[in-house]
């Protein structure tokens, strides 16, 4: 290899660190290991919003993608989200920089918990309806309060509410 070869190989990866580094520090944070600093959060959806449903799970798609590791917390009617066969009434339109184009609420939970975020519904969602745990998809649990106290009281971890 010529030193002009390797020259030019050292300054693209100069530059794609730079690059990557200036990224992560435009999304307010320095890469670490390919993780943001900060790399926890908690998402909280009670909303029965289609639309609000929808944009919660796509940004926290994207904090996912930047190397979140995340937490969502589904009360209310945002609870359904997590039973079994339950279909949103229909898709919503994503932005059309975004290949996607339709999407559901739950299809985009699915991805985000086959990618690793933990999904649980609140602790009282189940009894004031009277189901059961069964009804819930595969990989939803149920909250309980103190450990989602504790991540809502932690300052490292921020809280998202939708």
């Amino acid at each position: 290899m010529s030193i002009k070869t390797t020259l030019s190989a050292a300054l693209a990866a100069g530059t794609l660190a730079f690059g990557a580094a200036a990224l992560a520090d435009s999304h307010g944070g320095e890469a670490e290991e390919g993780k943001a600093m900060g790399d926890k959060a908690l998402v909280i959806l009670t909303s029965d919003s289609l639309e609000t449903q929808g944009m919660a799970m796509i940004l926290a798609n994207a904090m996912q993608q930047q190397g979140t590791d995340l937490q969502l917390l589904l009360c209310d009617q945002a609870g359904d989200l997590a039973m079994e066969g339950y279909q949103s009434t229909q898709p919503i339109n994503t932005p059309p920089s975004n290949p996607a184009g339709q999407v559901t609420p739950e299809g985009i939970m699915q991805m985000l918990m086959n990618k690793g975020a933990q999904v649980d519904v609140c602790a009282i969602y189940l009894p004031n309806r009277d189901y059961g745990e069964e009804v819930l998809r595969e990989g939803v649990g149920i909250a309980a309060p103190g450990p989602i106290a504790e991540l809502m009281r932690d300052p490292s971890v921020p809280v998202f509410n939708f």
